[in-house]
């Protein structure tokens, strides 16, 4: 078969854009699978009228909304719940009973149902780059890839946390939720390319930020199962604490009497598109919060009504509070794969080994592929990995008609196209940075976003040094051994990663001369995006909206650069870290946390 139209195939049904799915009714929850009594459907709140006649007695109010049932929300709604009540809102289902979630060998399944209860929601950068936004009970957690690392001293020094607090946040994660991988062949192989390559030293198995070669946490158990954000509500009090699933928030509701305005409730939609009201109690400390995520987060602000005032006009949104930053600082990691084709199937493996060197070039790997010959053949319209070459055609003819030709027209691959691996490289604190607009007001709808990857010459340099690395290691014995590859042709698997259409970004074909244009026109996500509500400028250091009362942002969006290897384990910490932070300086000792 031909090799190169395997690889098209392989880089996004096995990577990151991974295209390969069984029907969409395998990943759809079970209603009777909440696993715990305070997860309700949205249609169950009995919603009051107004602010009255919830403090009337009638209707039940809240210490603490909390928008965003992910990373982040989860454990601080666990933690917050220990001593006030807490309603917590998330907009999509379940993860308990989603095959699709809850396996490590359905990794790519939810990136692939484009339903609306999938758990995961596409979007496409004005790049031209594929991505994901988390639209479930757990969030990121339920779609990523698993690898679990903290962030380094520096960066917790940087973002002024309290460091005796935040190895007290950490641990308490890693005891419910995280793992050490049994590490697969193809990990091994990465370990010791990059030791021969001269990453070193190594580290060995550590959830701790170090240079060198190392092996980190994951979220996956020894028999391939996920552990979300979703199972720490198991630590939450449960006469406190209330969850709504497919409960979509329109916006939040401010008191604009007095000279700085104040939160007080928000409004949403349930599963049948009824409104609903929510609000907060008057007493003292009672708080909104967002944990949206890099994308939720700044669109909710904006919907709102915070933001530029402009922008807001344009769509007829009542302006409570003018910040031109909103949105602004947005940053995405870019990643560049190099597939190397084997000789024999490989196992399935997400990330487990890491590469991390001074200037910011992390090294990781994937390979094999789960699911069974039939699942890959599930059509998916223009996000099928098996639609031809769209990034040959310019942006603006990108019509939903030519994207109609290409699916129809799509050739079916066989299962034995997906032998082979990626090794991947990622850029540390990228210095590109993009923006995101409104462009309705609906919040079903992802906003324009754009990240702008690689237009700064640092990011580019930093790139090209990574794909030279991984020429290295892939020249190694160790992946030699196995692989289809030898010494010579490495610039055919850098054709072979060019020729995939892995991105709309129009490429450079046979010109694998230029490191440079190869990390452009390859570049896709590994969803570690963030910013859009950056600290001073969004929010203060207490993640307090700057102008407004009883409004934070706990989030990824709060980020300038993305913490560790990967933000997963310190998004998680945060929300443990700011609920303790919470109500320790509210109650003090009597906290009892």
């Amino acid at each position: 078969m031909d090799l190169v139209g395997a690889v098209k195939l392989f880089l996004l049904c096995c990577s990151f854009l991974c295209l390969c799915a069984v029907t969409a009714s395998q990943g759809k929850e079970n209603s009777s699978e909440y696993r715990y009594p305070f997860i309700r459907r949205a249609s169950s709140f009995s919603s009051p009228s107004s602010p009255s006649a919830s403090q009337s007695g009638c209707h039940k109010t809240y210490d603490y909304i909390i928008v965003g049932g992910g990373t982040a929300g989860c454990p601080l709604a666990a933690t917050l719940s220990q001593n006030f009540s807490v309603l917590l809102l998330e907009r999509g289902g379940a993860p308990f009973d989603n095959v699709n979630v809850s396996y490590l060998k359905n990794f790519h399944i939810s990136l692939a149902d484009t339903s609306p209860t999938s758990a995961s929601q596409v979007f496409i950068s004005t790049d031209g780059v594929f991505n994901s936004r988390a639209r479930v009970l757990g969030g990121g957690t339920c779609i990523n890839a698993g690898f679990y690392t903290r962030a380094s001293t520096r960066y917790v020094e940087k973002a002024g946390w309290d460091a005796k607090l935040v190895n007290e946040s950490y641990p308490w994660i890693e005891r419910q939720i995280v793992h050490q991988p049994k590490l697969a062949p193809w990990q091994k192989a990465l370990r010791d390319g990059l030791l021969e390559v001269g990453i070193s030293p190594f580290n060995g198995f550590t959830f701790d930020h170090l240079y060198g070669t190392k092996v980190g946490g994951t979220i996956f158990d020894e028999s391939g199962k996920r552990h979300t954000a979703a199972d720490i509500l198991a630590e939450a009090n449960p006469d406190k604490l209330s969850v709504l699933v497919y409960a979509r928030v329109q916006k939040i509701m401010f008191d604009t009497k007095a000279k700085r305005p104040k939160a007080v409730g928000v409004i949403f939609k349930d599963e049948n598109g009824n409104q609903h009201q929510a609000f907060l109690a008057k007493r003292r400390g009672s708080e909104i919060i967002l944990s949206c995520g890099a994308i939720g987060s700044p669109q909710m602000l904006m919907l709102s009504g915070i933001g530029p005032k402009a922008e807001l006009k344009k769509l007829n949104i009542s302006v409570v509070l003018n910040n031109r930053f909103v949105g602004k600082g947005m940053s995405d990691n870019p990643l560049n794969t190099v597939f190397v084709p084997t000789n024999r199937p490989v196992e399935q493996s997400l990330i487990q080994t890491v590469g991390i060197t001074k200037k910011g070039v992390y090294i990781e790997a994937s390979s094999g592929f789960g699911q069974s010959s039939d699942s890959i053949r599930y059509g998916h319209g223009m996000m099928s990995a098996e639609i031809g070459q769209l990034s040959t055609i310019s942006p603006r003819q990108r019509t939903a008609q030519a994207i109609r030709e290409y699916a129809e027209g799509k050739q079916y691959l066989p299962h034995e196209a997906f032998m082979g691996g990626f090794i991947l490289e990622k850029i540390a604190s990228p210095l590109s940075k993009g923006h995101l607009y409104l462009i309705n007001t609906n919040v079903d709808d992802n906003p324009s976003i754009t990240f702008n990857y690689f237009s700064h010459p640092y990011d580019l340099e930093r790139c090209v040094e990574g794909i030279r690395m991984v020429e290295k290691i892939v020249r190694t014995q160790h992946f030699i051994n196995y692989t289809k590859c030898n010494e010579k042709n490495f610039d055919k698997l850098l054709n072979m990663s060019i020729k995939a259409n892995i991105n709309l970004v129009p490429k450079h074909t046979n010109d694998t001369k230029s490191m440079e244009q190869f990390c452009k026109d390859t570049v896709i996500t590994i969803w570690h995006y963030h910013g859009g509500c950056h600290v001073g400028k969004v929010v203060n250091h207490q993640y307090k909206v700057l102008g407004v009362h009883r409004l934070r942002v706990i989030d990824g969006s709060t980020f300038r650069e993305s913490p560790g290897t990967n933000p997963q384990a310190t998004v998680l910490m945060m929300g443990r870290y700011m609920g303790l932070k919470i109500l320790r300086e509210r109650l003090g000792a009597a906290a009892g946390v």
